[in-house]
């Protein structure tokens, strides 16, 4: 079984073997073993074309398109031993110093090859710059200075190296810059707030494996990236932890691993035998993900294919450019015609601003609504002291702005509608638009125009032919004997006088002006009844 290509019993005839716990948490310790190996070859026959695909996708960016990759992340606190690590498992030198060694995200791309000459290649900034082993540190150190600058400032931006050696397992990694909670000359004061934010941004994905490279010789529980870790996986599923320095470590690191206090659910591994089992851990994370990944692919696809097939066919003649011009005018206008005029929305089902009438006729209300506002005021404010003055000038602006309203709500609506049906021609779509906007600006301009020699008409009138002005002003002066009455009684003198429609009246003032008052009455009334005619033209 693949799962069990290192498994000691199994291959205790042919190589030697040190003893393995049994439990899941133990201190896992595996001989080198000769990657010719028939039952290694067997397993990287099966594994490598997956690998190389899960490579191919990664080249091609599928991240940008929502679609994460199966990733082993490296993270550890800054001199936990991860270049001992790393090195390893590429048999080559990286970068070495004090302080942050790794300044970017290093993707490594380790292949294994049959040629004897090993094959070194960054890749950066677009860039493509071959080396070989002897050069790679400072081809490393020179990439890193030209994508995160001179000094020992960080960058998000990732540097990669592919690694075709023989001897190297298929493995693709992500080193991450150690973790360091005190700048050190030369670093920003928010280094630590840098490191961090890149650290969850790769640890974050379920996709991701993270790999932590612990010093035997700290207490696991105060590790900053195990901290971390527990962030993005509480139940541990997709952590593991690799030992270093076991060599200097207290008595009880055995124990301590096996206590597991900080839940490393893929177990821990001693770093000078570590990197032979990644056969393991390959397989875990392709059997995890891949079904995934396929499934997410297919559906990007399709999507994709979908939108391809929505896309217009070539035009080749003026004719056939002029008959999809009509077709699109054409469908327009059948939709307009559905949802300013007939009140059918199926094609707008829930974009409740294109159901036309329902919102003109909630215009309408808010307009007709306003307009009785304005108009009314208090009726029993100042009663007969302001019929000589005109009524219409305090309304003469409401018309006017709804009809403004309306348009720029038409236009909206027009522009909506032929957006949608040009969608696949993105060519004619701004030409559509400025047609649309001084088509509407036209029709725009006149109406208001129209309104406003409407309003103009009433100011400069005050007669009507209408029937209900009689009707209503009869209707009013039935209170004017009841009201005289009240207003000149010499006995009671009372201040306020209640009339329908317009309610109590203080009439204390209209006492000074007996010789006009039923003068002013009639005109109060004929103006009353008047002005609900002007309503019912403007309104």
């Amino acid at each position: 079984m693949a799962e069990e290509c290192f498994n000691a019993s199994l291959l205790e005839k042919e190589y030697s073997t040190v003893p393995q716990h049994e439990e899941e948490n133990s201190l896992a310790l595996v001989v080198p073993l000769d990657q010719n190996a028939p039952i290694i070859a067997s397993y990287n026959d099966r594994i490598r074309p997956l690998l190389d695909a899960v490579d191919s996708l990664r080249h091609l960016m599928i991240t940008r398109e929502g679609i994460q990759l199966p990733t082993i992340v490296v993270v550890g606190d800054q001199s936990s031993g991860k270049s001992s690590v790393l090195e390893s498992l590429a048999g080559i030198n990286l970068p070495r110093g004090q302080g942050i060694c790794t300044r970017v995200p290093l993707i490594m791309r380790l292949q294994h090859q049959p040629l004897p000459q090993p094959e070194l290649v960054l890749e950066f900034n677009g860039k493509v710059v071959k080396t070989d082993e002897e050069h790679v540190s400072e081809a490393i150190n020179r990439a890193t200075d030209e994508i995160a600058g001179l000094g020992k400032g960080i960058s998000n931006a990732p540097l990669t190296l592919e690694v075709r050696k023989n001897g190297v397992p298929d493995l693709t990694m992500v080193d991450l810059p150690g973790i360091t909670r005190v700048p050190v000359h030369g670093q920003p004061e928010d280094i630590y707030d840098q490191i961090r934010e890149i650290i969850m941004e790769y640890i974050t994905p379920e996709e991701s494996i993270i790999l932590n490279v612990l010093s035997a010789t700290v207490d696991f529980t105060t590790c900053e990236s195990i901290r971390m870790s527990q962030m993005v996986d509480k139940s541990g599923e997709r952590t593991l932890a690799v030992v270093t320095k076991s060599d200097k470590a207290p008595e009880g690191l055995l124990e301590k691993v096996t206590a597991d206090d900080v839940n490393i659910g893929l177990g821990y591994w001693e770093f000078l035998f570590w990197h032979k089992g990644w056969c393991k851990f390959k397989q875990r994370v392709l059997a995890r993900n891949l079904p995934a990944i396929v499934k997410s692919i297919n559906e990007k696809l399709n999507l994709n294919v979908a939108e391809l097939k929505r896309m217009p066919k070539k035009m080749s003649s003026l004719s056939e450019a002029m008959t999809v011009f009509m077709q699109i005018i054409g469908s327009a206008k059948e939709s307009l015609r559905k949802i300013l005029l007939r009140g059918e929305f199926d094609e707008y089902p829930d974009e409740k601003k294109m159901h036309c009438t329902a919102r003109l006729v909630e215009m309408l209300n808010q307009y007709s609504d306003e307009l009785h506002t304005n108009a009314a005021g208090n009726p029993a404010k100042n009663f007969l002291m302001e019929e000589i003055m005109r009524k219409v000038n305090g309304i003469s602006s409401i018309p006017t702005s709804f009809a403004e309203k309306v348009w720029n709500y038409v236009e909206e609506v027009v522009i909506s509608v032929i957006m949608r049906h040009s969608d696949k021609y993105h060519q004619l779509q701004l030409p559509f638009r400025r047609a649309g906007h001084n088509l509407i600006a036209k029709m725009k301009e006149r109406s208001v125009n129209w309104v406003m020699e409407i309003v103009e008409m009433e100011k400069q009138t005050d007669y009507t032919c209408n029937p209900e002005y009689l009707s209503d002003w009869n209707k009013l002066m039935g209170q004017q004997d009841f009201f005289m009455k009240e207003v000149l009684n010499d006995e009671e003198w009372p201040s306020k006088v209640k009339l329908e429609g317009f309610g109590e009246i203080e009439v204390e003032k209209l006492r000074q002006f007996p010789h006009v008052l039923q003068q002013a009455f009639d005109m109060k009334m004929r103006m009353t009844a008047y002005w609900k005619i002007v309503l019912r033209t403007i309104g």
